[in-house]
């Protein structure tokens, strides 16, 4: 029996980097527009939302498991 002790994290909630895009919300007219994944019942998704609205100007399928990348997903 092992008495590893996995450390705890510094900060105790993930952080999501979430990539700027130039643009403006065809809702609100805001210019605070992000790229980030998503998961919906549909799976996982790139999207680009409005951050003042939650607007979601796009929407493209990305990774069937997100983070994960299979093998097989690579092959055409």
């Amino acid at each position: 029996m092992s008495n590893f002790i996995a450390a705890r994290p510094e900060d105790p909630t993930p952080v999501l980097e979430r990539e700027a895009v130039e643009g403006e919300c065809p809702a609100c007219g805001a210019t605070n527009l992000a790229r980030y994944p998503v998961l919906s019942e549909g799976g996982w998704f790139m999207a680009t939302k409005c951050q003042a609205c939650l607007h979601s100007v796009e929407r493209v399928a990305w990774n069937r498991l997100g983070y994960v990348s299979l093998a097989t997903d690579t092959l055409v």
